[in-house]
């Protein structure tokens, strides 16, 4: 057994690309004999074993809120319609990664995912409940049953009204929670101590501070960024979209209905 230990030059971050870089000119080697084989332990070896435990627990915990979401809203499209939601979000967080350059830092960008799915679940679960308590109070002011859906138009400007409704909400999250956050990505640092005995706060940027916890940061930041336009814009059209199928499919039972009624009279009329 031979062991090769390396490290990474001061100033990278990401022992993945580099031990990527590795295998891609290892699988290039052609002077490697057959009864060898090469196996990569060390940091990328913990780094695996982090992403098969956070991916685990993630998809675990979209399956709990998954299923407390089919219990809060007794249907399965509105809680379709927040999975859907998290998994666009992503979108936001890879594109922020790619297009800033960032190293992937598997353990806190995969934490940083796992609190995002939480403020796009918080904001889907406040805008969708309060759209369908409007359509209820539609549905009393007009008075129309319950099993019953809304006119396309009236249907269309309550899930609007609820959409602007919770602007402010959603907003305010969003921007508190990136102002909040920004800090932290940045890597800003005061020293407290100083600041209460000798007026000095000593302020200063990066440090290791930001190097284990900016990862988390920016990723809510970048998803935020992007799970806000989906909790205001798509979500409501998906909701929108939900409800419209609803209708299509029970005018379909309708006339189904209808039909195989007239038929058995048109038999009972010919006997």
């Amino acid at each position: 057994v031979v062991t090769i230990y390396s490290a990474l030059t001061p100033g990278y971050t990401d022992a993945g690309a580099a031990v990527g870089q590795i295998q891609n000119e290892m699988r290039n080697f052609q002077g490697l004999p057959d009864d060898i084989s090469v196996d990569y332990t060390g940091q990328i070896e913990e780094q695996n074993k982090q992403q098969s435990f956070l991916m685990g627990a993630f998809f675990s915990g979209l399956g709990l809120i998954f299923l407390i979401l089919i219990f809060q809203f007794n249907s399965i499209s509105k809680p379709l319609i927040i999975m859907i939601a998290i998994f666009l979000s992503l979108i936001g967080v890879f594109g922020g990664i790619v297009i800033s350059g960032a190293p992937f830092v598997i353990m806190m960008t995969m934490m940083g995912i796992i609190s995002l799915a939480g403020i796009v679940v918080n904001n889907g679960v406040v805008l969708l409940d309060y759209a369908q308590l409007l359509i209820d109070r539609k549905k009393l002011r007009l008075e129309i049953p319950e099993e019953e859906c809304l006119p396309k138009d009236e249907l269309l400007l309550t899930i609007i009204r609820a959409g602007k409704a919770r602007l402010r909400p959603v907003l305010l999250t969003a921007i508190t929670t990136i102002l909040g956050l920004i800090p932290l990505a940045i890597g800003l640092n005061l020293d407290f101590f100083s600041l209460f005995s000798e007026f000095d706060a000593n302020i200063y940027f990066g440090g290791d501070n930001v190097i284990f916890w900016g990862p988390l940061a920016w990723t809510v930041i970048y998803g935020l960024m992007v799970a806000t336009f989906l909790t205001l814009i798509i979500v409501p059209l998906l909701f929108y979209i939900a409800i419209r199928i609803k209708m299509w499919v029970r005018s379909l039972r309708t006339k189904n209905k209808t039909s195989v009624k007239t038929e058995q009279k048109e038999v009972e009329f010919a006997e």
